[in-house]
């Protein structure tokens, strides 16, 4: 506000200094106009007179005329010798000191204040036949005088009021236009944690600060809803983690409460280094997770040979197949496909989604891996035959500890993070993952990676 004030005041400063002095120049352009009018008079006075009169001949003719008319009330002329040929009874007067005849070599005006009263005086050389006359001729100014103190005293007391009305409406306009400011910063002021539910009053100005509003509402819902997948994510961390924990310590206290034989407490031990087992598993991908998150997770891209990845898993899985009497194929091209990776990732990848396939087909059935390629990009494809997916809960497999069959052990069925992990490999390497799948008919798991096109005629590989 204080710079408003200190702007608008400038700017009327600069405007009433300017007409002041635009008015100031007209109104002695009116003077000095009546002034030069005096002068031609003279000059047409002197051509008149005889080439060989006299100064006292010239000073007897100018007092006859010039002592009865107003042009002469403030005259004075000189000859070019310097002796005085004639001079107002005013002037004679009032001691003034002029311009020395030899001193004026130009026109010249000044403005000159006498007992109070302001004057223009105009200060000039007159050839008139080849003999030199300098004058000195005057006339009063008052009037423009006044005129212009009228004009800046009504100058400074309009633009003083016009200050204080423009500071007055603008203060109140400011504060009109702020009031929405200060309703957002009470209502930012208000929300915590505990109610990121609420949002900031909605404007229809249509102006920068609804845009801010409908951005901080954006925010707040971004905020709100990361707030809650990490309280969701902590309480469901907490609930797997004291699962395993809880049968630990029931294990080692059954165990405690009477003495038992070697081969009893073997058995304990060995359930107590499976959930311990478990345990770390989970932490393990926690933690994963959690780098993830924060983007402290660092890849490494290099150029993969992505049918190598898939058969160097193979062999494990077939091992698995073989155990849970299932049918496992694959169907994986011996080109060259080679995409931008992370090898540990692609291949923690692959198991992820074999492992998925596994442990929701019961025996018999079949698990299928293949790739292809289409255009550009390298599809890699896990077909299984089991229990599949209904349409309403696709959409939730990627999320953290969901699971679509909720009956199965945690043994049997994990905890829900396989596919979020899987999901964000896909995304670290610029690919795209999906499902297809009806209940009861199997579900197809396909991943999308770009290719880099090697080009046969020269040993560089161009993405």
């Amino acid at each position: 506000m204080l710079w408003y004030v200190a702007v608008f005041a400038l700017g009327e400063l600069v405007f009433g200094a300017s007409m002041f002095l635009i008015l100031r120049h007209n109104l002695y352009d009116l003077v000095d106009d009546g002034l030069e009018s005096q002068i031609e008079d003279l000059k047409n006075f002197l051509v008149a007179q005889q080439k060989d009169a006299t100064p006292a001949k010239l000073r007897e003719e100018m007092a006859a005329i010039y002592d009865h008319e107003h042009a002469g009330d403030f005259l004075e002329v000189h000859d070019q010798s310097g002796e005085l040929i004639y001079r107002s009874s005013f002037l004679q007067t009032h001691e003034l000191t002029f311009s020395q005849p030899d001193q004026v070599n130009r026109p010249l005006l000044r403005t000159r204040r006498i007992n109070g009263e302001h004057f223009r005086f105009a200060f000039e050389k007159l050839n008139v036949d080849g003999r030199v006359y300098t004058l000195e001729m005057g006339a009063p100014a008052d009037d423009a005088f006044e005129t212009l103190q009228l004009f800046r005293s009504y100058l400074l007391i309009f633009a003083l009021l016009l200050l204080l009305v423009s500071a007055g409406v603008g203060y109140w306009m400011s504060r009109r236009a702020l009031a929405p400011v200060d309703a957002l910063v009470r209502t930012a002021r208000d929300i915590s944690g505990t109610n990121l539910n609420r949002r900031l009053q909605t404007l229809n100005t249509g102006d920068e600060l609804q845009r801010l509003t409908d951005t901080l509402n954006e925010m707040l819902e971004r905020i709100e809803s990361a707030f809650q997948k990490i309280t969701q994510f902590t309480a469901d961390a907490s609930h797997e983690l004291r699962t395993p924990v809880s049968l630990i310590r029931t294990e080692a206290e059954v165990a405690l409460r009477r003495s038992r034989t070697e081969s009893e407490y073997k058995e304990s031990l060995l359930q107590i280094l499976q959930e311990a087992e478990r345990t770390t598993l989970l932490i393990e991908q926690l933690l994963e997770l959690a780098r993830a998150d924060s983007g402290r997770g660092s890849l490494v891209m290099q150029s993969v040979d992505l049918p190598e990845i898939l058969r160097s898993v193979v062999s494990s899985w077939q091992q698995v197949a073989a155990a849970r009497n299932l049918q496992f194929s694959t169907d994986i091209y011996k080109l060259d496909v080679s995409v931008m990776g992370e090898p540990t990732l692609l291949r923690r990848l692959a198991d992820i989604l074999l492992d998925n396939a596994f442990k929701y087909t019961p025996s018999p059935g079949s698990v299928r891996l293949a790739l292809e390629v289409r255009e550009e990009t390298a599809v890699i494809t896990v077909r299984d035959s089991g229990m599949g997916i209904a349409q309403e809960e696709q959409e939730k497999i990627f999320e953290r500890f969901y699971r679509v069959d909720k009956a199965r052990s945690r043994g049997e069925g994990g905890v829900g993070l396989g596919l979020a992990i899987a999901e964000w490999i896909v995304l670290q390497h610029r690919g795209a993952i999906s499902v297809e799948s009806q209940p009861g008919e199997g579900a197809t798991f396909r991943v999308e990676l770009p290719l880099i096109v090697v080009d046969v005629q020269s040993p560089l590989l161009s993405q």
